[in-house]
């Protein structure tokens, strides 16, 4: 990348500067060079609070666009363009936000999440009690992104509390910056923004494309779309199988205990190892007699339902042979073109069936459901054929959002490794 453009898809000009100046950043683009300033942050800036404004005063219908702290923490970024609520308080009663502004919450649950900055790039924006405002000449987009990460954890050690973390201006005036020449704060900002905005559209776009994953896959399941033959015919009229008419149950245990690989089954990660999913092994290891014995491509039930799973989740191993505990179902297809149930089981086309069935009285985080009603549980059956081409036409979704993902994580690390290095 050219020194004159922020564009993201090249390296910037970025030399090592670490053994030229003791107070300058490890990368720094070509057209700077000497010392960053030292100074404390009370003697570049000055400091205001917001005035309350709370949840009952936001509307949809308001007339005053407005920031509230605990948004800090669940909408906003480093850069806040785009204000979400309204109030129909009047202006004249509230505290503004100027260009520029550098935003702080006053209050939070942890020090670690209290230490969240944001720049403000409209005035006019009524701000909520509960907001540190940092009003300076520094490029407050810079000075967002610097705060968020080479002083996030001084301002962590600056809040103070125990069930309620609270954090004054008297304390962040103490803190202590390196900072360069405007021209390159508005370098940095410049450049961090655009690799931000590139993380957004990538975020954006694996939103959509996982939201239209799920709409075309409860359209197909449910009959609503339909594929035809290489001829332009219309595939056979689809049949209704029960689950145990196409597999069979797995009930062989690990009486040897030979085997001490042990799974779970996560509603969003899949079936994974125990261990990498807690950290720590869950099981006793010396008693897994009673374990039923997971094959690859096995299908696990897991009862216990969560937001992510109202009842339960059924996953695929596609990790190697391992055991899972006797309070799941294990199930294993005699038919080929595992793929097409996999995905079934991504839907809710399935969960009515299993509420229907479930035992009243069940303990409310798990689905009490016998093997002979969970084994009745109705499955679409087309042709072969239309199997395969739903399967086709699903993967190939699923490979254009894993590419996103893969870019998206890629972007983030690159991110990273320039916040550790662009700051002092």
């Amino acid at each position: 990348m050219s020194t004159a453009t922020t564009h993201i898809d090249n390296k910037p000009s970025l030399r090592g500067t670490k053994q030229s100046y003791p107070f300058s950043p490890e990368l720094r683009f070509n057209e700077f060079d000497g010392d960053w300033n030292e100074s404390r942050l009370n003697d570049v800036a000055e400091f205001k609070k917001g005035k309350g404004i709370s949840k009952a005063d936001i509307s949809e219908d308001g007339v005053l666009e407005c920031i509230r702290y605990g948004e800090l923490y669940t909408t906003y970024t480093e850069l806040i363009q785009d204000i979400v609520s309204k109030t129909n308080l009047l202006a004249k009663d509230l505290i503004l936000s100027e260009f520029n502004d550098v935003i702080i919450p006053a209050s939070g649950e942890l020090n670690i999440d209290i230490a969240t900055a944001s720049c403000v790039l409209k005035s006019g924006v009524a701000y909520s009690g509960d907001l540190n405002i940092i009003r300076s000449k520094m490029d407050g987009i810079f000075l967002s992104f610097y705060l968020n990460n080479k002083r996030k954890f001084d301002i962590a050690r600056l809040a103070q509390g125990v069930s309620v973390v609270h954090l004054y201006s008297s304390q962040l005036k103490t803190l202590k910056l390196n900072f360069p020449s405007l021209p390159e704060q508005q370098k940095i900002a410049s450049f961090l923004s655009a690799v931000d905005e590139k993380i957004q559209q990538l975020t954006k776009k694996k939103t959509l494309l996982e939201q239209y994953k799920k709409g075309v896959m409860q359209q197909l399941f449910s009959g609503q779309l339909r594929f035809k033959d290489e001829n332009g015919n219309t595939y056979p009229d689809w049949e209704e199988k029960r689950l145990g008419d196409i597999a069979d149950r797995v009930a062989n245990k690990n009486t040897a205990n030979e085997i001490n690989y042990v799974l779970t089954n996560s509603a969003v990660r899949g079936i994974v190892s125990q261990r990498d999913y807690f950290d720590k092994d869950i099981a006793n290891q010396n008693n897994l007699e009673g374990y039923y014995i997971v094959g690859l491509d096995d299908f696990v039930y897991n009862p216990r339902i969560s937001v992510h799973a109202p009842v339960g989740p059924i996953k695929r191993n596609k990790l190697k042979e391992g055991v899972m505990s006797p309070l799941y179902s294990v199930f294993r297809f005699n038919e080929e073109n595992l793929e097409f149930f996999e995905y079934y089981f991504e839907t809710v086309n399935w969960h009515r069936y299993l509420v229907s069935v479930a035992n009243i009285g069940a303990r409310h985080d798990r689905m009490n459901i016998i093997n002979s009603d969970f084994f009745k549980m109705p499955i679409p059956f087309p042709c072969n054929e239309e199997r395969r081409s739903i399967t086709n036409f699903l993967n190939n979704i699923s490979a254009k959002i894993e590419s996103v993902k893969i870019e998206l994580t890629q972007t983030q690390t690159f991110k990273k490794g320039l916040l550790q290095q662009m700051f002092v």
